[in-house]
């Protein structure tokens, strides 16, 4: 199975300019930053399974997951109002494991949102793990923090993404037996998934795939595909399931 996970910036934006046409070819697309509750006719029209939990405030966040084949069940949302009106996770059940969707919050200018950051972490690391319970679990999104020091073109600890906070969770999930794909079959590979419109010297690897380790040998492939249309690249997770 190929999955493919791409921080879109905006749905209307990127499908206007065909930006989405590279990647409808893969099983499973899993899009964050939709900032928009339409459904695209020309997507529904291709017969494809859309799955869409925008925010309430409009413009803003969202999550859309794009299926070849139709999920045993859906879930949106954690549950958890605070962090469900900004449309953050859509997850979906495949049979053999559970496909986890998700667009993290940003810590914000001045770390300003740290803490709302943290208890979505702690809460989402909750559900991942109740579903794990059942069956395997995969999570691909845009994390919106760094593992370590190689992930990030500029290092000041006050920038979100970077705050030690926000590192230690990514690092403590990946202790608990969530693999990250791409390190695990790239282990000295510098590479950044966003880079800034504003600042050209600033870029962060911040999307993920994370897989339960009971799949980790199962992983075939996991690398940055170089499509422009957004501040993210989309990173591409092939998986025999």
């Amino acid at each position: 199975m190929k999955i493919i996970s791409w921080n879109v910036n905006g749905l209307r934006a990127i499908n206007r300019k065909r930006g989405l046409d590279d990647v409808l070819i893969y099983d499973a697309i899993l899009l964050q930053e939709i900032r928009s509750s339409d459904l695209p006719l020309d997507l529904l029209l291709k017969g494809l399974t859309l799955i869409s939990f925008p925010a309430k405030k409009k413009g803003y966040s969202g999550v859309m997951t794009i299926l070849k084949e139709q999920p045993k069940k859906v879930i949106k949302g954690l549950g958890i109002p605070e962090f469900d009106d900004e449309g953050r996770v859509i997850t979906v059940d495949l049979g053999n494991f559970y496909l986890i969707n998700s667009y993290f919050p940003r810590a914000g200018d001045g770390l300003s949102r740290l803490d709302f950051k943290i208890k979505f972490d702690n809460e989402i690391e909750k559900f991942m793990d109740s579903l794990r319970k059942e069956k395997p679990v995969i999570i691909c999104g845009d994390f919106n923090a760094v593992t370590e020091r190689r992930d990030s073109t500029i290092w000041d600890e006050t920038t979100p993404g970077l705050s030690p906070k926000e590192r230690e969770w990514m690092n403590h999930i990946l202790q608990k037996g969530y693999v990250d794909a791409f390190r695990l079959l790239h282990p000295d590979k510098i590479e950044y998934t966003w880079r800034s419109y504003r600042f050209k010297n600033v870029a962060m690897r911040i999307d993920y795939c994370l897989v339960s380790e009971e799949l980790k040998n199962k992983i075939k492939d996991c690398k940055v595909l170089k499509l422009e249309g957004s501040d993210h690249y989309p990173i591409l997770l092939e998986i025999e399931v």
